[in-house]
């Protein structure tokens, strides 16, 4: 009688997965999961009840000059992108052993949850979350809006700066999978065209070719376009008029209109990464897409002799 019972279980099973199978219920969506849903946003009142938690590290990363100085979050610690984050006679990422180094003065441990934030939508606080992806920190995540919200929202800023104890944590050796390099993987999908969906996050007229960099900045290329095959989905588009991320539906939506659906690997590119960084924390933190950044962005690749450059507007280095 047992064996006839769970005959007929497994029967009524069967029939209910067949069933599930025809109108399609048990077929998993076509779209990615975030690769580890703690790596990604929190959100202010979070952040305000965990400022004390042992286990929580607060690290501002902002390109204001003095702005950390002049008030930010409880127990966060500076770093500075131009001199903590990067390499600064060699153009490179900071080097695993000085930012082993880094990360434990900033009290981090090897199970910690670090909470990056900064100013102008988190583009730099996006780049140290790459960086710590880079050296195998588990669970990264971005303050959704930056500091602007946080100030706009009237929270609390301070002027101490704290003195954690000194963390634990291990830098690994640099994960390649998130970051894309010229000749390995740049140069190879822009020969094979279609094997790789490529993000030009910059400016329209920047990616045209209309014009080399915004206005202000020093670090160009000679020659101005952007890398033939690649999409143009500026970066702002990521984020709502106060800073926030826009919702998984709307992102999806927004880079599924450019022909990126996650299917391929991504490769993310600006001037010279750091808004990219952004973008790439949106399609791979937030959407689960294989992303990779190029750092050495539009100053390598259009500084690059003999490389293909589609450049619509015609724009010619020199030219009067």
């Amino acid at each position: 009688m047992l064996r006839d019972a769970v005959l007929r279980t497994n029967v009524f099973i069967t029939a209910l997965i067949s069933l599930a199978l025809v109108a399609g219920l048990s077929v998993a969506p076509a779209i990615a999961a975030p690769k580890n849903l703690a790596r990604a946003v929190v959100q202010a009142d979070w952040l305000e009840k965990n400022l004390e938690n042992p286990d929580v590290k607060i690290i501002e990363v902002s390109t204001e000059s003095g702005l950390y100085e002049r008030g930010h979050i409880k127990n966060a610690v500076k770093f500075n992108w131009y001199t903590d984050l990067v390499e600064v006679v060699n153009r490179d990422i900071v080097a695993a052993p000085r930012f082993q180094k880094l990360a434990r003065a900033a009290g981090i441990n090897k199970d910690s949850t670090v909470v990056l934030y900064g100013d102008k939508n988190n583009w730099f606080a996006a780049w140290g979350a790459w960086i710590f992806n880079t050296y195998g920190i588990q669970d990264v995540r971005l303050l959704d809006g930056g500091r602007v919200k946080w100030e706009k929202d009237g929270r609390g800023f301070t002027t101490i700066v704290p003195s954690p104890t000194a963390g634990n944590f291990s830098a690994k050796k640099a994960d390649r999978s998130i970051r894309a390099s010229l000749n390995r993987d740049v140069i190879p999908a822009v020969r094979k065209k279609g094997s790789v969906d490529m993000v030009d996050i910059r400016s329209a007229d920047e990616y045209s070719g209309k014009i080399f960099a915004p206005a202000g900045f020093q670090e160009l290329s000679v020659r101005a376009g952007h890398i033939p095959g690649a999409v143009n989905v500026p970066w702002g588009l990521n984020v709502n008029a106060d800073g926030t991320f826009k919702t998984v539906a709307e992102l999806k939506k927004l880079y599924a209109d450019k022909g990126i659906d996650g299917k391929k690997t991504i490769i993310t590119y600006c001037r010279i990464g750091e808004r990219s960084s952004l973008t790439w924390f949106v399609l791979s933190e937030i959407l689960g897409y294989e992303v990779k950044n190029y750092d050495g962005s539009w100053t390598e690749y259009g500084n690059s002799v003999g490389k293909p450059i589609s450049n619509p507007a015609g724009t010619i280095w020199g030219a009067s």
